[in-house]
């Protein structure tokens, strides 16, 4: 017993101990004395007072441990020091700190893809900041951000730092880009009614496949991804799917990081056609019998969500023409799942009375004001029409000025007031280009062309081309004010010169020196009228010794002084790649003010264009196109009659139709024509971004009546038929037509041609 008692307060004694040391000095009980001294060591370009201003304690004061520990952490705080340690001597507390170095220069290392500007603006550091190597590897996550987000998911990113006097250092990032991240396959989930390949045409995230090397859809970007669930949405919408919805979009990474691989999960419900369409109005004294014929959607046709759209905008367009500015228009939908028909009753009804106070346009660096509030079709004062801002909106668009249009409005100085912010992003309009392309008709072809679509930001077109090809060469200088004398009028002038090859087909070469004045106005929407002045002196010359007799006597120059009027109709969808709608084109030109030519010569061209399926990827067009000239007081010149064949009748060579000299083989050309065309445009299997479509076509017509008499001369205006197939291809270096014609109704004196292509290019 008395052996364990002393073991335990041998014990007891060690553990006293231990514990009195372990206790800093200024922490013992009663050892509390006044700090005397607080001095700072290791500092270099920070003062020492800095130092001291984030103690919480000062020289008076007594020992605090708590004080201690806050002085520590706000040292650490302020970013400053890699180290701080806090000691004391006797009644004195010592600061030894660390400083952080201060960067001196920050570098990129391996960038090809980004540009050091762009990465410079992502990082936040900058060169007389202080290094932390905290926000050094923020930094490093902002740049493999920036990767990812241009589709590069196994890029590397490594600080490396090198030591300088003066505690500082320059900052390298080093980084290995790696390959782009691709989309190895997307995947659709629930869908039944289109198909995986119909649906990925729809988004516009592609699979990657070799030709895509000029487009990046084929990396993987969440933003597109998001905006695809969207494309879905109004595609299915648009097509009887009233139901529809993405359940989920999933982008897997591969284990090698290299590839994506999206999964679109969807739940596309019931198709559904229209039921009831119903319009009614509770605008006193407002006859809904007028605007009827607004309605796009009818009964019976498969439910379509842009056309309900489409409606409550001409809707709203007609009402106003009316007189009645502060107009609203609510469809009420009623869904009946079981007949699967959607009912709609549009309801127009009476908007707020609001009036534009103000519109403000920013952004137009170099655009004039006046350029874009021309495209208004509101003005200061004027009632407030959301369907008008949206067509402005278009319409401003539509300039190619701009690469972003954002038009908003907020409340005005008053209730009935609202001000109309317009954002704009200006594009570069300025254009080089050179063209290298080959045609049937012309060769090999060279082109050059200087344009600037925005002359002195007055939104003016002026445009320098010279092309030079192996049967043609044209130097061409043009320019157009689009809003003459501040006035919706369109005016221009054109200089040219050009030397046309016709030796194949006439025995003779052209050259046409001349200008011209224009002016045109839109007489609708749809209707526009222009007119112009030609000035123009052709040469034929180069005639060969065994050309026709009516050719050799036309040798020499001679002046036409014309005046031309052309009347448009056009309610194309597009007017580059047209799918649904048409056009109707009436020129005329008169010649014989002044001159050696007198004649009217009249031109009427219709094509009509009829798009199949859901997604009218198949495209029937219909031409029809007619011409007669007149001649006063002698016959026609050849270069002022009408020729058919290569384009314009597939089958057969330029000049390949119409009236001939037999005995030379010379074609005349012909006073008046007819020919139609039925051509039907359809895809081929190839993925629709491509642009490769297949054809097939009919074209049908003859040119007819020279106003010459001799025996050799061959005028026989029956019809001409040929049938073919051919490939469209919009390809990225420019138009590629191939077309294979077969005539199966001929002359025996007609030239023929099987095979016909077409290849230009800009870059």
């Amino acid at each position: 017993m008395y052996v364990r008692s002393v073991l335990r307060g041998l014990v007891a004694a060690v553990v006293a101990c231990v514990l009195a040391g372990a206790v800093p000095a200024f922490a013992r009980p009663g050892d509390n004395p006044v700090i005397t001294d607080i001095r700072v060591e290791g500092t270099q370009r920070i003062d020492p007072e800095t130092v001291r201003s984030y103690m919480a304690f000062g020289v008076g004061d007594r020992f605090d441990p708590a004080a201690l520990d806050r002085s520590l952490k706000a040292l650490f705080a302020t970013g400053l020091f890699g180290d701080v340690t806090l000691r004391r001597e006797g009644s004195a507390i010592v600061a030894r700190v660390i400083e952080n170095p201060i960067i001196n220069r920050i570098a990129f290392e391996g960038n090809v893809k980004i540009t050091e500007e762009t990465l410079r603006q992502e990082v936040q550091l900058r060169p007389r900041v202080v290094y932390t190597r905290t926000r050094v590897q923020n930094d490093v996550q902002r740049v493999i951000e920036l990767y990812r987000r241009n589709g590069r998911f196994t890029a590397t990113v490594e600080p490396k730092v090198i030591q300088l006097p003066q505690n500082r250092v320059d900052l390298v990032f080093e980084i290995v880009e790696g390959s782009q991240t691709e989309i190895r396959r997307i995947t659709f989930v629930g869908n039944k009614f289109f198909g995986d390949s119909e649906l990925r045409g729809v988004v516009q995230t592609k699979e990657t496949a070799w030709y895509r090397f000029l487009s990046s859809s084929d990396s993987y970007d969440p933003d597109r991804l998001t905006f695809d669930r969207e494309l879905l949405r109004r595609h299915y919408l648009a097509n009887g799917f009233a139901d529809f919805r993405v359940v989920s979009s999933v982008a897997e990474l591969a284990p090698d990081r290299g590839g994506f691989f999206i999964t679109f999960t969807v739940e596309e419900g019931e198709r559904y056609r229209f039921g009831k369409i119903e319009l009614s109005s509770a605008i006193r004294n407002l006859d809904t019998s007028q605007i009827k014929v607004e309605l796009t959607t009818r009964d019976g046709e498969w439910y379509n969500a842009d056309a309900v759209e489409a409606t409550i905008g001409k809707i709203t367009d007609a009402v106003g023409n009316l007189g009645y500015a502060f107009v609203d228009v609510r469809p009420q939908v009623r869904r009946d799942r079981e007949a699967r028909r959607v009912d709609i009753a549009y309801t127009i009804q009476e908007g707020p009375r609001v009036f534009v106070e103000r519109i403000n346009i920013q952004g137009n660096l170099r655009t004039l004001d006046r350029v874009v509030r021309r495209e208004f079709m509101l003005v200061e004062g004027d009632a407030f029409n959301t369907s008008k801002m949206r067509r402005t909106q278009r319409r401003i668009r539509n300039l190619g000025y701009f690469e972003k249009v954002d038009i908003t409005n907020i409340p005005g100085s008053a209730p009935d007031r609202t001000v109309v912010n317009v954002a704009v992003q200006e594009r570069s309009t300025g254009e080089i280009s050179f063209g290298a392309g080959f045609s049937s008709s012309a060769g090999v072809l060279g082109d050059v062309s200087i344009r600037e679509r925005n002359f002195v930001g007055r939104g003016q077109d002026l445009r320098l081309r010279f092309l030079l090809g192996a049967r043609e060469t044209q130097l061409d200088l043009s320019f157009t004010e689009p809003y003459f004398l501040d006035r919706n009028l369109t005016a221009g002038f054109d200089l040219f010169r050009t030397a046309t090859d016709l030796q194949r087909e006439s025995s003779f070469d052209r050259v046409s020196i001349g200008s011209s004045l224009r002016m045109g106005y839109r007489l609708s929407e749809a209707l526009t009228e222009s007119w112009s002045y030609t000035l123009r002196q052709d040469e034929i010359t180069d005639i060969k010794d065994t050309a026709s007799l009516a050719i050799k006597e036309q040798e020499g120059k001679f002046i036409t002084s014309s005046i031309g009027h052309t009347l448009m109709y056009d309610v194309r969808d597009n007017r580059f790649a047209p799918t649904e709608g048409y056009y109707v084109r009436l020129g005329t030109d008169l010649a014989g003010l002044g001159g050696d030519a007198n004649y009217l010569r009249n031109r009427l061209t219709g094509n009509y264009y009829i798009p199949f399926g859901t997604t009218s990827e198949v495209v029937l067009s219909l031409l029809a196109s007619a011409g007669y000239i007149l001649s006063f007081g002698e016959d026609t010149r050849i270069v002022d009659r009408f020729f058919l064949g290569g384009t314009t009748l597939r089958g057969f060579s330029n000049a390949g139709v119409g009236p001939r000299d037999t005995a030379t083989g010379d074609a005349l050309g012909g006073n008046w024509f007819y020919r139609g065309s039925a051509e039907l445009l359809f895809p081929i299997g190839f993925p629709n971004e491509l642009g490769i479509k297949g054809k097939a076509f009919v074209d049908a017509g003859t040119v007819g009546d020279t106003d010459l008499r001799f025996a050799t001369l061959t005028d026989n205006a029956s019809l001409r038929v040929s049938i073919g197939t051919g490939i469209a291809w919009s390809s990225p270096f420019g138009p590629v037509s191939l077309d294979l014609g077969v005539p199966i109704l001929k002359e025996s004196f007609d030239k023929e041609e099987l095979f016909r292509f077409n290849f230009g290019t800009k870059f």
